[in-house]
């Protein structure tokens, strides 16, 4: 997501299992990112601001208009301020599973409700909760996440760890984390990306139609190839997986099944590589080997998409398009599943799964 983290937030909220000091942080966090925002009208005013920079929040202004103007987005506050935060990251995400289980481990809390990741400001913190997963015997993905929404509760600045992508990730960027503020579903984080992401998607190819970037569209097309061929194998796996770990082996026996579809995994994401040119934007991905926990990190913003995209283009606009989303949010987790699939989407396992993977 690009990550929303309403709990990031709400800190005196949170259930009352959770650490003093991990309700410290989050607090802390948020308000350094609110504390030190300044408005993008100041800064494009002041002949101190770097060019590079002046031009990006000049270009993220333009975008955040086409996105109220065009895709009927919420016009508010958010993204007419920018942050720096000093660090490549807004936050560190950790996601975890146990050993045989592509089920993420959670955390629960009031309002948000429960989520399948853990995120921290510091990333030497973020790392200190992984390890502790790791003795604990888990799967750990860890990973740095750009920006987050926080659904509307404050004005979400524009930040450092964002403006640093290319003009076509910023534009998506804004336009997936506006679309959090529409619509959102308690303890469903699948829900909430893919319709996030759906927004994103449809939206980016307005922007390039009204902007008349013929090389950005070619560019946006073969990163959607790529995108799809990599989620097409992570897929593959997971399913292998799912049979392995619900079969009747052993499970000494499960871990080594594992350990072939893992390897396997590696080998055909170097042959889909060398299939691309060499494209490295995954490799990431696979350092150290994958396990689990970065399996599941990638479901969430794209298993449901197509059904997304599919209800946009029966709604045939941005505004009937939200309110039929809305209306699927006030269906039960299996209703909403159910009418999913009927529009062409595959449902694996029931699984609450989150990450991303982004280019």
């Amino acid at each position: 997501m690009w990550r929303w983290a309403l709990w990031l937030i709400l800190p005196a909220m949170l259930s009352g299992c959770a650490s003093m000091a991990y309700v410290g942080q989050a607090a802390n966090g948020q308000a350094e990112v609110l504390n030190k925002a300044r408005p993008i009208d100041e800064l494009l005013a002041d002949p101190a601001t770097p060019p590079e920079l002046r031009a990006k929040l000049a270009f993220a202004t333009r975008v955040r208009a086409f996105a109220v103007h065009e895709l009927n987005l919420p016009n508010n506050a958010s993204y007419t301020r920018y942050t720096d935060l000093g660090r490549p990251y807004a936050l560190w995400n950790i996601v975890s599973t146990l050993p045989l289980s592509l089920t993420p481990v959670e955390s629960c809390f009031p309002i948000a409700g429960c989520l399948a990741y853990r995120g921290y400001y510091s990333q030497a913190a973020a790392h200190d909760y992984a390890q502790q997963r790791r003795v604990l015997g888990e799967d750990v993905y860890e990973y740095g996440v750009p920006a987050y929404s926080t659904l509307g509760w404050f004005e979400d600045p524009l930040l450092n760890s964002t403006v640093r992508y290319d003009d076509a990730t910023l534009v998506r960027l804004i336009f997936h984390e506006l679309a959090h503020q529409v619509v959102y579903v308690r303890d469903d984080s699948a829900f909430n990306e893919a319709f996030a992401t759906a927004v994103e998607l449809e939206g980016f190819e307005r922007w390039v139609a009204a902007e008349g970037q013929g090389d950005a569209a070619v560019r946006y097309r073969q990163a959607e190839a790529r995108g799809t061929a990599f989620r097409g194998l992570i897929l593959s796996a997971r399913i292998v997986l799912e049979g392995i770990y619900s079969g009747a082996l052993a499970d000494a026996d499960k871990l080594a099944a594992k350990e072939a579809v893992m390897a396997k995994l590696a080998e055909d994401y170097a042959a889909l590589k060398e299939a691309h040119g060499g494209y490295i934007g995954y490799d990431s991905w696979f350092q150290p080997v994958p396990n689990n926990a970065h399996l599941v990190s990638v479901a969430t913003y794209h298993d449901k998409v197509p059904a997304f995209r599919a209800l946009f283009a029966q709604s045939g606009s941005f505004p009937a398009f939200y309110a039929a989303a809305k209306a699927l949010s006030q269906k039960k987790r299996a209703a909403r599943d159910e009418a999913l699939a009927a529009l062409g989407v595959s449902v694996f396992s029931g699984e609450k799964q989150q990450g991303f993977d982004r280019e």
